[in-house]
């Protein structure tokens, strides 16, 4: 890879949609209904589910989008990390809207980062500089996908082994 913008479209891209070291998001909500989006095991009602998860994903990805574009400064008013994994509308219309929503975003982020230059990598947002922010987000996304496995291995939707040939 020539400089760091590849390689943040490496990571993004393999967060997301491309086969790395572990699956992507993409794979790993391939075929999820409704009514696996929002199942739990019993007696973990502390966990988050799969469409909590996503919906939290979305939300750090919409954040990120915003600042990135000049739009927001800091966290909303009022919206805690734990606000994030709420699913208000369980029916299986809002979940296909919940992963045409991430869709969208994704893509958006991409679409920005192809356009930057090696110099955009240090631009300050609030908090970082927009490459550690995006860095971050690849290690969110990475790290939620893989609460998602592990909770549809728990409901027998996903295999126990998984080859790549």
């Amino acid at each position: 890879m020539k400089n760091r913008v590849e390689l943040l479209l490496h990571g993004w891209d393999h967060a997301y949609d491309k086969e790395d070291w572990y699956p992507p998001l993409l794979d790993a909500l391939k075929g999820v209904t409704a009514e696996q989006a929002v199942w739990l095991p019993q007696g973990f009602d502390s966990l988050s589910t799969i469409w909590g998860n996503v919906n939290h994903l979305i939300f750090y990805k919409e954040r990120l989008l915003k600042r990135w574009l000049g739009k927001e400064t800091g966290n909303p008013l009022g919206v805690t990390n734990d606000d994030t994994f709420a699913v208000p509308e369980k029916s299986e219309a809002a979940w296909q809207e919940t992963l045409a929503r991430l869709d969208r975003v994704h893509k958006e982020i991409r679409h920005k980062i192809s356009a930057m230059k090696e110099e955009d990598f240090d631009q300050s947002l609030p908090d970082h500089t927009i490459g550690r922010a995006l860095n971050s987000l690849i290690a969110h996304d990475a790290y939620h996908t893989g609460e998602i496995i592990l909770l549809r291995k728990m409901q027998g939707s996903w295999p126990a082994r998984r080859h790549f040939d």
